[in-house]
């Protein structure tokens, strides 16, 4: 693969640029929001700007219910000789394909089973992929070559290829994907109400199960109605759990012996099959986390500043694993945290120090943040040694 065109500079898209990028593949990057392409070619994703003949492959990363429409105008512009894209749900899109008129034996469905909380280009990662799983749903009119391109793709971003009908997809990604962040988002609306005392209580286990519910509201309710028949199937059978489970916990709070004994064990039989359920997916990513360090910048508040640094970054060829920005509002700038190897760290500042950037201080090797592949959260360790949320 020489050349791909990329649909969409967010979280995926950008993500899926950056990863051949690495590889020596030219990126064309495309996007409603011309500053969302800008930034991820300043992040070293790509070209802003069709390619001059079609390239070999084009993303779409759009919403599940864009996917037909925009597969239809890029082959009228002959964007590309062949197209995939990144929708979590797959028997929508491919239906709207064939009511498009698009060409069918170009195109074929994907979708990488990685992403993070955060969205937009600057939460993009070149690593995202690595050793995660790309579903492709090649349809009845999909064609070989189309195929064998997808699964080049796939190969460049180290994801591993499982091929799937778009149905049986559907109902997965109902269970693993769709209906939990429901879930998480019906437990974090308990929480908007609670007292500021309350609030201070909140741990560890309360923000991993709601974590997920920071979404994006729009794309998520597009992906939840592209998906609404299999993800009400699943909550249709949590919420039967869930009156059980009531009735169990009303029996413990009572006098009935005979009811309490029953009480105890729906919930032990209750929580058995969680932690089989859990057991199901326990190693399924083994890949141990990459510790990084993070070298600090002080930018000025003036627009396009974050992005000439980003710029710089590429040109010298840093390879960034993560970044946060802490910006107030009163003061005329910020500071941005560049996450990197630690024997790169080093190097990296005196090589921005030179090139006539502000750099605060690089942390010592001791307590260094870690960028989790698996989430791309990133934690931080207070003064008692403890890994907090950053």
């Amino acid at each position: 693969m020489r050349t791909a065109a990329v649909v969409g500079t967010g979280l995926i898209g950008t993500s899926i640029a950056l990863a051949l990028t690495r590889h020596g593949v030219t990126v064309y990057l495309a996007d409603a929001d011309v500053s969302a392409a800008r930034t991820a070619a300043a992040l070293g994703a790509g070209l802003v700007g069709g390619p001059p003949v079609p390239a070999d492959i084009a993303v779409l990363a759009v919403p599940p219910a864009r996917v037909g429409a925009v597969l239809a105008e890029q082959q009228r512009r002959r964007l590309a000789r062949c197209y995939t894209d990144v929708a979590s749900v797959k028997g929508g899109p491919e239906r709207e394909v064939a009511a498009a008129g698009a060409d069918a034996a170009v195109f074929i469905g994907g979708h990488p089973m990685a992403g993070r909380e955060r969205s937009g280009p600057l939460a993009a990662c070149a690593t995202l992929f690595e050793e995660r799983t790309w579903v492709l749903s090649p349809s009845a009119h999909t064609g070989r070559d189309t195929l064998n391109r997808a699964l080049e793709l796939v190969a460049l971003c180290g994801a591993v290829p499982v091929l799937m009908d778009s149905e049986a997809h559907d109902r997965a990604v109902a269970v693993v994907s769709h209906a939990p962040h429901v879930v998480a988002a019906l437990m974090a609306a308990r929480l908007q109400h609670l007292s500021p005392d309350a609030v201070r209580l909140a741990g560890q286990g309360v923000r991993d199960v709601t974590r997920i519910a920071d979404g994006d509201v729009r794309l998520w309710s597009d992906i939840l109605e592209s998906n609404a028949t299999a993800v009400a199937d699943v909550l249709e059978e949590v919420a039967g759990d869930l009156i059980g489970t009531v009735a169990a916990l009303r029996a413990l709070a009572g006098e009935d012996t005979g009811a309490r004994a029953g009480g105890t064990a729906r919930l032990a039989d209750l929580l058995t099959r969680g932690l089989a359920g859990r057991g199901a997916i326990a190693g399924k990513h083994k890949t141990p986390d990459l510790t990084c360090v993070p070298v600090r910048i002080r930018i000025g508040d003036q627009p396009g500043e974050l992005a000439r640094l980003l710029g710089t970054a590429s040109e010298l060829g840093i390879n960034i694993e993560d970044m946060s920005i802490d910006h107030t509002p009163d003061k005329p700038s910020g500071l941005v945290e560049l996450m990197v190897s630690p024997t790169a760290a080093l190097g990296m500042a005196q090589r921005l120090k030179d090139c006539g950037w502000r750099v605060q201080r690089v942390a010592d090797h001791s307590g260094p943040r870690t960028p989790s592949r698996r989430t791309g959260t990133a934690t931080r360790r207070d003064r008692t040694g403890a890994r907090t949320a950053a």
